[in-house]
């Protein structure tokens, strides 16, 4: 049960009406295993026969996730920015788009300070710059940075299915694809957040994994310039896992170089690797000369400056917490020490155990959830199957790699996201020839599955007519139930739009409650502060406020709280006025 975000009254939830019909199909599954057989078999057929045309099916998938997204527009709308993430990565975007790396320190940072943005050296992202990038296009060619995002998991989702088509049968490989549609595509905070760069690290390791068998089959030079630009993809957006995911593909790549079997003059792969070694070269020392000059200097990697200044929390278990700087702002004092939940609980080996174990049950929930969890049964078999072999090593590195990493957000395994679907759908096979009393109840499981993943994406759009809220946000859920977040962020940018309608510049300084949700920010401008037409500040009481006021004196100022309810905008007492004092209500009141 959760509270709906309108009413503030129970209701029933998503993943209880997901978790209700799958094991509804579960009980049909065993009770009647040969419900709707023929109309099964003639899907079924149809299925295959598209399947077979490789080509085809990739595009068909890559489509469907563009397509049926613009589709659900008028219900589920462009989404809007409103967790600390969408800020940053809007911000990289924006700064590429006014023809820059990085911004000039604004002469009254301190006041506009906030989570995962650096002020010193420069004003910037502290993420890597692939998702900026994708959204620096989106805005450039459609006018709106989503739609760089919406055709980056479009792309993503077709190349999982090309992916698949190296490992599987070609008609699991189609069904892995429209899953991902359905699961990642569709709904999930890859599409509906601009958080992370999952569709983009995804792509990448999908790339790369599918290229891999290709050119160990045919030594194409083409599948080496899908390895490369998948490398790429990933090195700008999670470079660690990334990391990860390249060793095993490398060490296999060099054992195929020097086995004595190898078809292949040295001289003709030198000229085969030559250009996507350059592609390679090239991009990380763009990459190298985006740190110089966003963060100082050609080894010093994003994230880097803005945790040493701010962070508490580390990112690895055998680090120490890092002393608490001093913050003017209490809202980040209160993000940072929240982060200091996970590290805490790495002290000691149970404490451990429980939070990677939690880890997994969030990644399980987000990449699978209740629908198709009855598919993983056989896990371990498809785990040790010679076919996906190599995924398998490639998936116990990544379980080593996120075990000695403190955070685990769904995005930071997107490189593997390929690889998770691969092995799924493998156990997926297997159960489906499990016979019982020679019933074939492991097909009926199968076509339950799927069938429970349709409905679920037939109710997600309509879910507020139904009374079927997601989550309130703030919450974890919101981010690793796999049928995403809602449409957040509109009280700001209510606001954002109300001041933009004035005559003159504005400038707003938000007031936060003792109680505000370490989540929550407001604060967040783009690369052309002093050029905006609403300017976001924070509150630092009269004292520190004047100053700000004063540099910014042809503007009108507002005092924003967004935790009232609903949101106050009043106009900010000058002069001897104090800002604690109770203030009128305004014709902006939201």
């Amino acid at each position: 049960m959760i509270l709906s975000p309108d009413s503030g009254q129970p209701g029933l939830s998503l993943q209880f009406v997901e978790g209700t019909l799958t094991l509804a199909g579960m009980l049909l599954a065993f009770g009647l295993p040969r419900i709707c057989d023929r109309q099964f078999r003639v899907v079924e057929r149809g299925f295959a026969a598209v399947a077979r045309r490789r080509g085809l099916s990739v595009l068909i998938v890559g489509l469907s996730a563009i397509v049926l997204r613009l589709a659900m527009l008028p219900l589920m709308p462009v989404p809007l920015p409103f967790i600390h993430d969408d800020f940053s990565m809007l911000l990289a975007a924006d700064t590429f788009l006014h023809g820059r790396l990085a911004n000039p320190t604004p002469a009254m940072w301190v006041h506009f300070e906030t989570v995962h943005e650096t002020m010193l050296p420069t004003y910037a992202s502290m993420y890597f710059p692939g998702a900026g990038l994708v959204l620096a296009g989106g805005k450039l060619v459609f006018g709106d940075p989503w739609f760089g995002l919406l055709i980056a998991t479009g792309l993503m989702c077709a190349a999982i299915c090309w992916m698949l088509q190296a490992w599987l049968p070609p008609e699991w490989a189609l069904l892995g694809g429209f899953l991902c549609v359905l699961r990642l595509g569709l709904f999930s905070y890859w599409m509906d957040t601009y958080t992370g760069g999952g569709s983009i690290a995804a792509l990448g390791g999908a790339l790369i994994l599918g290229a891999l068998p290709r050119f160990l089959r045919t030594e194409r030079a083409r599948s080496l310039w899908l390895i490369a630009i998948g490398a790429v993809l990933v090195a700008f957006t999670r470079p660690y896992e990334g990391m990860l995911l390249c060793l095993p593909v490398a060490f296999v790549m060099a054992r195929w170089v020097f086995a004595k079997s190898n078809p292949l003059p040295k001289t003709t792969l030198i000229g085969m690797a030559a250009g996507p070694l350059l592609l390679l070269i090239a991009s990380l020392a763009w990459l190298g000369f985006y740190d110089y000059r966003a963060f100082g200097s050609v080894i010093t990697l994003p994230y880097t400056v803005d945790r040493a200044t701010y962070a508490i929390a580390p990112y690895f278990v055998w680090e120490r917490a890092r002393r608490e700087p001093h913050y003017r702002h209490p809202h980040m004092k209160e993000f940072y020490e929240s982060e200091l939940t996970g590290y805490d609980a790495t002290r000691s080996l149970s404490g451990a155990v429980v939070e990677h174990f939690q880890l997994g049950a969030v990644w399980l929930n987000f990449y699978c959830g209740l629908a198709l969890l009855p598919l993983l049964v056989l896990m371990p078999r498809a785990l040790f199957d010679r076919r996906i072999r190599f995924l398998s090593i490639a998936l116990l590195i990544l379980i080593f790699g996120m075990s000695i990493e403190i955070f685990g957000i769904p995005h930071y395994v997107a490189p593997f996201t390929g690889a998770l679907y691969a092995a799924g759908l493998q156990s997926a096979r297997h159960l489906s020839h499990w016979r019982l009393n020679d019933l074939r109840i492991g097909r009926a499981i199968v076509r339950m599955c799927i069938l429970v993943c349709l409905v679920m994406a037939g109710i997600r759009p309509f879910n507020r007519f139904l009374g079927l809220p997601v989550a309130r946000w703030p919450s974890k859920e919101t981010l690793t139930e796999w049928y995403g977040p809602d449409h957040f962020g509109v009280k700001r940018k209510s606001v954002e739009q109300k001041l933009e309608e004035l005559q003159g510049n504005q400038l707003a300084l938000v007031r936060y409650s003792h109680h505000s949700p370490a989540l929550i920010e407001w604060v967040y401008n783009g690369a052309d502060i002093d050029g905006q037409k609403v300017i976001w500040a924070d509150d630092m009481e009269p004292s520190g406020n004047q100053e700000l006021i004063d540099h910014y004196k042809d503007r009108k100022v507002w005092l924003v709280q967004p935790d009232s309810d609903p949101v106050s905008v009043t106009p900010y007492p000058t002069g001897a006025l104090n800002a604690a004092a109770p203030l009128p209500r305004s014709p902006l009141h939201p």
